[in-house]
């Protein structure tokens, strides 16, 4: 006879916000534009690959500039306005199988927090806002250098992306 064994471990997460002086529609545009507008299906792509090589040529037109691609939109704006919260609240979920390997080569249960999941939101005033949680924070919870390194540069990409996209861009006067 097997018993399961039900175990709890307790970690904390890192929350970065990146504040834009673009509006909403201005960041979540500039997100897209980079990851891709339309979400992608991983399953798809495996469904379709007879090997890792076949799986990576055809992901790899699919990653956008800053090396992500999206895979999901939840519109939390458009339910939230029924509870009579009017604001624009868009998560966002996006990654790359060829970041991801790196991480779930040392630890599969990575893969929990691999994709990244980031919310803009709408702070009023034409601000907006883009949060995640650091996702070393959230997949190196026991000592693991492999996977920290690995995550690590995650972090690293995941923060040059949040930057590009909440910044302004530089007015050019001639």
């Amino acid at each position: 006879m097997h018993t399961s064994e039900t175990r709890y471990i307790t970690f904390q997460g890192v929350r970065v916000r990146y504040d834009s002086a673009k509006s909403y529609d201005e960041l979540v545009a500039a997100l897209l534009a980079d990851i891709g507008e339309r979400p992608l299906s991983l399953d798809d792509f495996a469904n379709a690959a007879d090997s890792w090589e076949s799986y990576q040529r055809q992901v790899e037109p699919h990653v956008g500039p800053s090396g992500f691609m999206l895979f999901a939109l939840f519109d939390h704006g458009a339910w939230i306005k029924k509870a009579g919260i009017d604001r624009k609240v868009l998560r966002v979920i996006f990654g790359n199988p060829m970041i991801a390997i790196t991480m779930l080569r040392h630890d599969v249960k990575a893969g929990l927090f691999a994709p990244v999941e980031a919310l803009v939101a709408d702070e009023g005033d034409g601000r907006s806002s883009l949060t995640y949680v650091k996702p070393s924070s959230l997949m190196v919870i026991e000592p693991n250098p492999q996977l920290l390194s690995a995550a690590e540069e995650l972090d690293a990409k995941v923060a040059a992306l949040a930057a590009k996209v909440a910044a302004l861009a530089a007015k050019v006067t001639g």
